[in-house]
């Protein structure tokens, strides 16, 4: 075990990516590809892996599922569900292995760590791995490189070895529970095909990005833009307050003006403007504010690796230290409006 290790630390040093163009893909019947998968493996079963794992199941696939947290699985064995007690057993059982996990770390020793998808050596199960957890690009292409230089004990057409797709999420809890997720998926463009069928079964639209980690960097970027959207939204907001504009009418202005986005006519920071978000509910539930600080810092650690001036990755991962140190960590991250510029819930 321990030379396994060494060997997979080895080669992930010699590790390097190519890049190429992304491309959308928009699910429908006519361009779905057929199912070359019928055993899937889920590991990770939190807000977004257990009702990612409800499509899987009532797509038709056999799931078996494993998480630290015993009384999750136990909630799944009473729906039918296998569960299996290691990552490991879970990829004895399964042609396709999914991973939604909390941090880089987590991954990883999924991976490689004792009782590890790849504790195998040198001949896995699994043809297909797939990791939708928000990492940064760097241990998705180690990870990738370990998975690529295993080979598969079942021999399946045109693979020739196990693979690995970076396919983080975009949509929240809501569209994880509706299947109508977006994937920015990263690795062999051949192993996405292939994947497809998977990922319509629990999500609506996916975008191939490219090369391996290129998932993990698409979505790292986008919570950047995220986050830098909404903090923007949420001083304009309340800085309108102050003077003496309501926020529904700022609100009518930007969302018909050259200040509209996502932060401002959908998700909407202001108490009382918008129903069905969550600052129309105390800032309960959606995208916990110490997830986008987790995000932030995966943007900054990239960011640095490459040389990349970025200020406003700075002052916002400023900005949510603060609001997660305050305790506002498990609130929804447009709670800034309220926490941090002490804007007012319209009346």
């Amino acid at each position: 075990m321990a030379i396994r290790r060494a060997q997979t630390l080895l080669c992930l040093s010699k590790f390097k990516t190519n890049f190429v163009f992304g491309s959308l893909h928009r699910f429908s019947s006519s361009s779905q590809n057929s199912n070359q998968f019928q055993n899937v493996g889920f590991i990770g079963l939190g807000n977004m892996g257990s009702r990612m794992v409800n499509n899987l199941v009532k797509a038709g696939y056999k799931v078996t599922v494993h998480d630290i947290n015993r009384h999750v699985m136990k909630m799944f064995t009473k729906m039918g569900v296998s569960a299996r007690e290691t990552p490991y057993e879970v990829a004895q059982d399964s042609e396709v292995v999914i991973t939604m996990l909390p941090s880089s770390s987590h991954v990883m020793d999924v991976y490689t760590g004792t009782n590890g998808l790849l504790l195998g050596g040198n001949a896995i199960r699994p043809a297909l791995l797939i990791d939708s957890s928000t990492i940064d690009p760097q241990t998705t292409r180690k990870i990738s490189l370990a998975v690529s230089n295993c080979n598969l004990k079942e021999k399946r057409d045109n693979w020739k070895r196990p693979v690995m797709l970076d396919a983080p999420v975009s949509g929240g809890v809501l569209a994880a529970e509706a299947g109508t997720l977006t994937f920015m998926v990263g690795g062999p463009e051949d192993a996405y095909v292939a994947a497809r069928p998977i990922l319509h079964s629990m999500g609506r639209t996916s975008i191939y990005c490219g090369g391996s980690g290129n998932g993990s960097a698409a979505k790292i970027c986008n919570n950047l833009a995220m986050a830098v959207s909404m903090l923007g939204t949420s001083e304009a907001l309340a800085l309108g307050q102050s003077l003496g504009i309501s926020a529904s009418t700022l609100t009518e202005v930007l969302n018909t003006s050259s200040g509209r986005c996502w932060s401002s006519d959908a998700y909407n920071p202001v108490p009382g403007v918008m129903k069905g978000v969550p600052s129309s509910r105390d800032y309960n539930g959606g995208f916990a504010s110490k997830l986008m600080a987790k995000d932030l810092n995966l943007a900054a650690a990239s960011a640095e690796e490459v040389g990349h001036k970025s200020p406003l990755i700075s002052k916002a991962q400023e900005i949510y230290k603060k609001m997660c140190e305050e305790g506002h960590e498990t609130k929804d991250f447009s709670c800034v409006f309220r926490h941090f510029y002490n804007g007012k819930d319209e009346v």
